[in-house]
């Protein structure tokens, strides 16, 4: 009798989803690929950020805790990396340079902490002066609390928008039940804080009895995926769903996005979450996969080196090993396709400012990828 309702229940998850989202978005594999992938940075375990340096060099987070800087052919790692806790999904997460690196040589990293009150850790959010090989100067920005004992769903990506405020994700800590419709509990949360760690007074929660100040929108599960639109500037995401039920979305100040009281996802175990997909007062998202493709590393393409791609989004898939492409039209996906196709986990994504795109792989490294 289970089995009948867990597969009643997926049908119907499958009927909505078509419904909803009203075209053909089975994902398609090209006849031919688009693209070349050439390795430029070689034997990374598990990339899970990086960014582009103006002398040519390229930042790489390392889960399990090193700051890579790769250089001329040559690794080098960075001295003074604050203690990380690797735990499951959690260690030294993304990187990104402050918008006026040039200037002022901060980085800004995502990592899990122990710091703190509680057992395991929890995402800390720093930055440091990057003189030489070396983090000079370093200042814990954010640091979500309680520390948890869970090894998932730390988030964290981080991006600078163009005011100059730095956005960054924390996942529910897998207490899906407290933390993400609460906005006086860190977790399942997307956080705008300034350059400095100070909270912007126009921030929606700011003033509210109790509420985490540095808050943005709430709702979220796992958001792995974030980046700035090139042309609207808007913070686009993604996000894990459970078994079913990724989510790409725009984010928007002081939103709900709905986890878990709606999901398009199942349990990992088969049963229901919630009978819930939409709430007037909750955002729906622009996407939702079933299944899950295990979302991980966000761009959206503004190059002329891919002209016919210029504004697709780009989404790894850790689950079935590809990267995705998905084209849009007024925020709708009308087309998806695979790209480098059982490579590899993909991990990190971003174009640099050569106008080509970079894909991290897990087990692999960094790769480049080559218009045919």
């Amino acid at each position: 009798m289970k089995k009948r309702t867990f597969f009643l229940y997926f049908f119907v998850v499958l009927l909505t989803q078509s419904c909803a989202q009203s075209v053909d978005t089975s994902i398609k594999t090209p006849q031919e690929e688009q693209v070349i992938p050439k390795l430029v940075v070689p034997k990374l375990k598990i990339p899970w950020g990086f960014d582009f340096l103006p002398d040519g060099g390229l930042l790489i987070t390392e889960k399990s805790g090193e700051l890579i800087l790769f250089k001329d052919g040559e690794k080098t790692l960075i001295a003074g990396v604050p203690e990380v806790k690797v735990m499951g999904q959690g260690g030294l997460m993304d990187v990104v340079l402050h918008p006026n690196f040039g200037d002022n040589r901060w980085i800004y990293l995502s990592y899990t902490s122990a710091e703190g009150a509680g057992r395991g850790g929890n995402t800390a959010i720093l930055r440091a002066e990057l003189r030489g090989n070396q983090l000079q100067q370093q200042q814990v920005l954010y640091k979500a609390t309680p520390n948890s004992g869970k090894p998932f769903h730390f988030g964290s990506r981080i991006v600078f928008d163009d005011q100059g405020y730095l956005y960054f994700s924390i996942g529910d800590r897998g207490n899906r039940d407290e933390n993400p419709q609460d906005i006086t509990r860190d977790a399942g949360k997307i956080y705008r804080i300034k350059d400095d760690g100070t909270i912007p007074s126009d921030n929606p929660f700011v003033g509210r009895d109790g509420a985490k100040e540095a808050i943005y929108s709430f709702g979220h599960r796992n958001p792995q995926g974030m980046v700035k639109h090139p042309l609207t500037g808007e913070i686009w995401i993604h996000e894990h769903g459970p078994r079913g039920g990724d989510e790409l979305n725009i984010i928007k100040k002081g939103k709900n996005y709905g986890w878990p009281v709606i999901t398009y996802g199942i349990n990992y175990s088969g049963t229901k979450i919630t009978d819930e997909t939409s709430r007037p007062n909750m955002e729906q998202p622009i996407y939702y996969w079933v299944p899950s493709i295990a979302p991980s590393g966000l761009e959206i393409i503004n190059s002329e080196k891919y002209p016919e791609w210029k504004g697709n989004v780009l989404a790894g898939s850790l689950s079935f090993q590809y990267l995705e492409r998905l084209v849009l039209e007024n925020n709708t996906v009308v087309y998806r396709e695979k790209l480098l196709d059982g490579m590899g986990r993909v991990r990190s994504v971003k174009q640099g400012p050569d106008g080509y795109i970079y894909v991290g792989i897990e087990g692999k490294g960094i790769y480049l990828l080559q218009p045919k």
